[in-house]
């Protein structure tokens, strides 16, 4: 995807290390304020919601990362003791301070709204609201809901599964299709995926720490730091205006949005019917249409 907006790059000083940021857009027209996206992973890397760069065509600019361990930004040697929601929520602040981004939009998307619910939960100054896009707020419901929608799968995909899981090969091309399977169900539901999401999975393959130590081997088996990770009793705490999205076929269930909007006050829930995991690549025009609404909202 190629866009018509400015663009500036450049690497922010983190931890030792250097965080890899691009701002979309050359300046907000006046009342409109920057718009800051999260990625998810952990560990992927921010092209993957390049659709989103359509919104500095609403007038304000839009602002990627990706996140230390992953993509562009520095890639330390093997240290999974890195790997904490304390550092990528500090990382957040970071980026905030050093672009000077006192008065924002946030975004986080999968990992990224996960994040994004744990920033807001600091209690941040200049966020004038939040959209957590096909996140969960509980990794037992997250794990819960993902084995449930497994069981739907076809039974030769299912048996390639727990074949490769009992033997630990999840690397086996046998066992890389038959996700393949769920992602195509589940993920993105636009085959083949947009080179631009594609991008992101390959950059993630390549570097796969983060996700590793966080997550585990794949999204049925969490078995990383993030295994017992819920904030649900916590919510009630968010007091930004929050916006929640996902998909009908999502991996992150209906159940799951429901459960992030019911608890945070006040928050609003879109379901986008002909989506999964990816409403803002699958369903772009009208991803962008309700986000824009909403945030034009909030900018106060």
């Amino acid at each position: 995807m190629s866009t018509t907006y400015p663009v500036r790059e450049g690497k922010i000083p983190f931890k030792g290390y250097e965080t890899w940021y691009q701002i979309i857009g050359d300046g907000e027209e006046p009342g409109k304020l920057p718009l800051l996206c999260l990625h998810g992973g952990p560990g992927a890397a921010h092209d993957y919601l390049q659709s989103l760069e359509g919104m500095a065509g609403t007038g304000r600019r839009v602002i990627f990362y990706d996140q230390i361990g992953c993509a562009r930004s520095s890639i330390p040697e093997s240290k999974p003791e890195m790997w904490t929601v304390e550092l990528f929520v500090e990382e957040v602040d970071a980026v905030r301070e050093a672009l000077g981004l006192d008065r924002i939009h946030l975004l986080g998307q999968s990992w990224g709204g996960m994040l994004a619910m744990e920033y807001a939960l600091t209690q941040p100054n200049g966020v004038a609201s939040l959209t957590i896009a096909s996140s969960p707020a509980s990794m037992i419901q997250w794990v819960s809901e993902a084995n449930r929608l497994r069981e739907e799968l076809p039974a030769d995909v299912q048996a390639a599964l727990l074949k490769h899981e009992a033997a630990g090969t999840y690397s086996d091309p046998e066992y890389l299709a038959a996700m393949q399977v769920f992602y195509d169900r589940h993920v993105c539901r636009v085959v083949p995926n947009p080179e631009y999401v594609t991008r992101s999975f390959e950059m993630l393959g390549a570097n796969p720490e983060v996700y590793y130590t966080m997550n585990g081997p794949s999204e049925f088996h969490v078995i990383g730091t993030l295994k017992h990770w819920d904030v649900v009793p916590r919510l009630h705490e968010i007091t930004i205006p929050t916006l929640v999205t996902s998909g009908k076929h999502d991996e992150a269930t209906p159940l799951i949005a429901q459960t992030v909007r019911d608890e945070i006050p006040g928050a609003e829930w879109v379901l986008f019917e002909n989506s999964s995991h990816m409403a803002h690549a699958e369903e772009p025009e009208r991803y962008m249409q309700v986000l824009e609404e909403f945030i034009s909202r909030h900018e106060g």
